[in-house]
């Protein structure tokens, strides 16, 4: 009898833990505006090619969201980012900055929900028409991070995102950079 005591015991202390944690992750409270500011990213993943190889992807963006709420529920981003693939992928025709040679002109909308979950989507150049890019996220340590997984891949002139693309991504929030003086 005292064991089946002890597992009753052991099993509703179990229970009570688990719903109570359950609960501390319904609502962290976060919102469009826990993303706020310029984070910096590195992207890296493969896409599989439609005759069996892949082509490997390695980046860098320094991404701003807006930290706003539109009717939608929508804040807004810009974007600048640098793109290395093996095999090297057909460019050109991207705007790109003169000096650091970062493609440019990237932008698109971004939803955080209140358990700090998230979508966006990143419109390249040409718009419309040119790659569309859609991400699945979290926010950790109070919205300085940010962890992605690239949920849709639809290539320029694609009718709709294709299979096959293992791509993740992750950031930090840039703070105030420190200026020393000797």
């Amino acid at each position: 009898m005292k064991s089946y005591r002890t597992y009753m015991l052991a099993a509703s202390s179990t229970l009570l833990a688990l719903s109570g944690v359950a609960r501390a992750h319904d609502n962290d409270g976060c919102s469009n505006s826990t993303l706020k500011g310029d984070y910096a990213f590195t992207v890296s993943g493969q896409i599989f090619n439609p005759d069996a190889t892949f082509t490997l992807i390695n980046a860098v963006a320094i991404t701003n969201f807006d930290g706003k709420t539109d009717a939608h529920g929508k804040g807004g981003l810009t974007q600048v980012d640098f793109v290395v693939t093996n095999p090297p992928a057909p460019g050109g025709g991207e705007p790109t900055d003169p000096l650091t040679g970062f493609r440019t002109q990237e932008s698109g909308t971004y939803q955080v929900f209140p358990d700090c979950t998230g979508q966006a989507t990143i419109d390249f150049p040409p718009h419309p028409g040119g790659l569309v890019i859609q991400l699945a996220f979290v926010l950790s340590s109070h919205g300085s991070k940010l962890h992605a997984v690239v949920s849709a891949f639809t290539p320029p002139g694609a009718p709709g995102p294709i299979p096959g693309v293992v791509v993740h991504s992750d950031a930090e929030k840039i703070g105030k950079i420190r200026q020393d003086h000797d």
